[in-house]
């Protein structure tokens, strides 16, 4: 069973950085994908952003050019460079294995941007 732990969460104001970090169990090299998800108070869970084994990345409209995600399969560990942050970035942010179909999901980390 992958456990998948996210850190860096945190307060910051509006306009400042955070970089979230996903460490993995087990290796991440031939996961499908791996990606980031958000779920604000009152709605669904949505994708951020998400970086297939090739390398391509797809990110949600509302975060192009602010997010990054990156994979580190040496150290089995996906980040999300976080800059600009606005007060509608505000969520439980949470980390997701795709492993063909077999999707594993960490417990979450809050982002809360302040105005």
């Amino acid at each position: 069973q992958v456990q998948l732990v996210e850190s860096g969460g945190g307060l910051v104001q509006a306009g400042g950085s955070l970089r979230l970090s996903c460490a993995a169990s087990e290796s991440i090299f031939r996961a499908n994908a791996m990606g980031w998800y958000r779920q604000a108070p009152g709605r669904q869970r949505e994708l951020v952003a998400r970086i297939i084994s090739g390398g391509s990345t797809r990110y949600a409209d509302s975060v192009k050019g602010r997010f990054t995600i990156s994979r580190d399969n040496a150290k089995n560990t996906v980040s999300l460079q976080m800059n600009s942050l606005k007060p509608e970035d505000t969520a439980v942010y949470y980390c997701n294995q795709d492993d063909f179909g077999i999707e594993y999901w960490g417990k979450g980390t809050l982002v809360t941007v302040s105005s």
